[in-house]
């Protein structure tokens, strides 16, 4: 048999082998161990299980448990365990599908009676048993019609109906004990790599995401290498509960979602809209310096506008439409069609550009009852969004440009760090993409000189971009870590040529105008909720609802503590008074869990002194302070934005 080299990555050795061997085989003759736990191996760059054969040279890697992917693949795996136990404590549930996700894993089965906290106690207590037991995981290719016949024989109708969907010959599976599963894989070797896991909680889920499915029952569950990292992910998502949005957004009177008007459309009540108020006066301020101009366009138009487009053969699915008379309009989904129409409304020169329009634009868009959530996936939202026209000598500045307003704006709202994405497209399959060579080298060189001229670290995804050209996303880490889509930068080679957008120009010639989508926030809905739990409620005090709660000890502080109250709102801030006949320790912890940024208590001596007791929520007691110096502190927080 010829001989097969393997290249080992890690070390830079070349090992010669006379027979097939398997990583794990190559490892034991090694005798020693990559950094971390090995759960599975990578052969000239492609996944595979630490049991899999190696029959020809190869490179070859170890994936360690400790990495990105080596969790990836221990969560799936977790979530093998967690359906094998699941089906051993209630027989009749059907499997759905259980893939690892960012934090963790979930899998999906369908019950007669959703699970119960103590049905998930259950599970947990034999899956440890499950793990004790130390069974390997086995890997079997079948052909497509035997594996149906296979899940057709134990009552797998979801699995059947996703080998239906599947157009190679061939198929994996993977056995755990008797347990059999649909899986491309890898898993780790054995149930007994997974020791410190936790499962988390229950969820309703429509098959496939698609509301006409029947309503599954979603278990998620974490799991890590050590106990320690696994103790400190549990209290990462006690504090994501405890800042959760959809909780926090009611209850402080921000926003809140009806039946009456319908799923994934939000109400924003007074306090929310005085926010959402401030922060769109910000926005315009700042886009305006940067020269900008404001658009306004309808919530409708005809039907033939989408058309043009192209929205109403590839989006119509996420469309709303409205029958008027014989004719037929479009609740806007996009706000770029209008812009165009605007840019087109005259000849436009070389000199004219570039032109920048910006829209607080709301579209409405078709989202399935189970996608949605909170304010971060709605059905109706304000888009901050703007479009660029240019020509290809201005399009590396005027993507600079949108970078730093980016930057400014999010850093002003407290979000310091990003992590960022360059979708371009497949060098491999042109075909698959509109616009010329030229256009799509003139963009991607574009996006990515901006990002180095701004030494912004970002990660290049070849076969990412979207069909119509490439793009920038710029994801925004929370305060605990999380990351959230904010900004888009989105090239686009479609829309300019089915409007025909042009300019005229320096030799008199009509070329065509390069065009540029690109949102800061993405959604303030979205961003809204993201703030929510960026800050937990307690937001800085130039965008906060309330800014002072002015409250009195006793009685005979009432006409005083209004007073102050008046001199607070003529200066200019947003102030309440709590003037109950109460305890004062009710009245503080009232305005703490309002999350009101500073309290003014006023009692006999603040009375007789002509002065204020002064208490922030972030920093506590402050001691006495003047009313002069109070408004010069709120002055200067509000004008630093900080």
């Amino acid at each position: 048999m010829k001989k097969i080299e393997v290249y080992l990555e890690d070390s830079g050795e070349k090992i010669e082998y006379g027979s097939p061997k398997t990583p794990e085989e190559i490892l034991r003759e090694l005798k020693r161990k990559p950094y971390g736990a090995p759960v599975a191996a990578r052969v000239d760059g492609d996944l595979v299980d630490l049991s899999a054969e190696i029959t020809k040279s190869c490179r070859l890697s170890f994936v360690t448990a400790s990495s990105g992917e080596g969790r990836a693949i221990c969560w799936h795996s977790a979530s093998h365990i967690m359906a094998k136990a699941v089906k051993e404590l209630f027989p009749a549930a059907k499997l759905g599908i259980g893939p690892s996700i960012e934090d963790g894993f979930y899998y999906d089965f369908d019950v007669k009676q959703p699970f119960s906290p103590e049905d998930l106690e259950r599970v947990e207590k034999r899956m440890e048993e499950i793990i004790r037991d130390d069974l390997p995981f086995r890997r079997e290719e079948l052909t497509v019609a035997e594996s149906m016949k296979l899940f057709r024989n134990e009552g797998e109708s979801y699995k059947v109906e996703l080998l239906k969907e599947i157009e190679d010959q061939s198929v994996s599976l993977y056995y755990l004990g008797d347990f059999v599963d649909l899986c491309r894989g890898p898993h780790v070797p054995s149930s007994g790599l997974i020791k410190n896991f936790k499962l988390l909680s229950v969820a309703g889920a429509y098959w496939k995401g698609d509301e006409k499915n029947p309503m599954l029952q979603r278990i998620y569950g974490t799991a890590y290498e050590k106990r320690e990292d696994l103790e400190l992910h549990l209290k990462r998502i006690e504090e994501a509960r405890r800042r959760d949005h959809r909780k926090l957004g009611p209850e402080l009177e921000l926003f809140n979602l009806y039946d009456e008007v319908g799923a994934g459309l939000i109400l924003w009540l007074p306090k929310g809209t005085l926010m959402r108020r401030t922060i769109e006066e910000f926005w315009v301020e700042e886009h305006l310096k940067r020269g900008y101009q404001l658009l306004a366009t309808p919530h409708i138009a005809r039907g033939q506008l989408w058309q043009s487009s192209g929205h109403y053969q590839f989006f119509r699915e996420n469309m709303y439409f409205i029958d008027v008379g014989d004719e037929e309009y479009v609740l806007k989904p996009m706000n770029c069609p209008y812009h165009i129409l605007v840019y087109r409304s005259k000849i436009r020169s070389y000199r004219d550009l570039p032109l920048r329009y910006a829209e607080l634009g709301t579209v409405y868009r078709y989202e399935r009852s189970g996608t949605l959530h909170g304010m971060l996936r709605v059905r109706g939202f304000t888009q901050d969004d703007a479009h660029i026209f240019c020509t290809p000598e201005q399009l590396k500045d005027e993507i600079v440009g949108v970078i730093d307003l980016a930057t400014y704006i999010l850093g002003t709202f407290g979000f310091k760090e990003y992590e960022v994405d360059l979708s371009v497209r497949d060098p491999g399959h042109p075909e698959r993409y509109m616009g010329s060579d030229e256009d799509w080298v003139l963009a991607e060189e574009s996006l990515e000189l901006a990002l180095q001229e701004r030494d912004f670290p970002y990660q290049k995804a070849e076969g990412e971009a979207i069909f119509y050209g490439p793009k920038i996303d710029m994801k925004l880490l929370d305060a605990l870590g999380r990351r959230w889509q904010a900004t888009t930068i989105q090239f686009d080679f479609n829309l300019p040529g089915r409007f025909g957008v042009e300019y005229m120009g320096a030799d008199g010639k009509r070329r065509p105008a390069l065009m540029v989508h690109r949102a800061i926030f993405g959604s303030l809905e979205r961003f809204f909720g993201v703030l929510i739990e960026h800050y937990g409620g307690l937001f800085p005090l130039w965008i906060s609802p309330l800014q002072v709660k002015v409250m009195n000890i006793t009685d005979s502080e009432r006409e005083y503590s209004q007073s102050v109250a008046d001199q607070l709102m003529k200066a200019g801030f947003r102030v309440e008074t709590d003037l109950r006949n109460e305890k004062i320790g009710l009245k503080i912890r009232d305005a703490e869990v309002a999350k009101v940024p500073y309290m003014v208590v006023i009692g006999k001596r603040e009375h007789a002194a002509g002065n204020i007791s002064l208490r922030s929520a972030r920093e506590g007691d402050l001691g006495n302070s003047s009313i002069s110096d109070f408004v010069k502190r709120l002055s200067e927080e509000v004008e630093s934005r900080s």
